[in-house]
């Protein structure tokens, strides 16, 4: 079901349609403006003049690096489960043996 989320980015007001749940589509919208936020905080030389463009580039592509982190070590844990859970079936079988 579609959903309007409104957004403020840079001072000016941004209203999308979401396919999600609106909850879940405004919490992504808030990380975005977060982190948006946090960079453009960042600059350390007000005379840099950074472009909105840049600060959008940079703040996605902070958020991406993120997820891949994220991505990564839910697979190394995913595999560290699944080496304990055989670790522990290999032994509830010598046990029962």
């Amino acid at each position: 079901m579609e959903q309007i989320v409104t957004i403020e980015l840079f001072g000016q007001t941004h209203t999308f349609k979401a396919n999600s749940e609106v909850t879940k589509a405004k919490e992504v919208a808030d990380l975005l403006v977060r982190e948006v936020n946090r960079v453009e905080g960042q600059q350390t030389d007000p005379s840099s003049n950074m472009s909105k463009l840049t600060i959008l580039m940079i703040a996605a592509l902070n958020i991406a690096n993120e997820h891949m982190e994220l991505i990564s070590n839910h697979s190394k844990f995913l595999d560290d489960v699944s080496d304990r859970t055989a670790n522990l079936i290999q032994t509830l079988d010598n046990s029962v043996q």
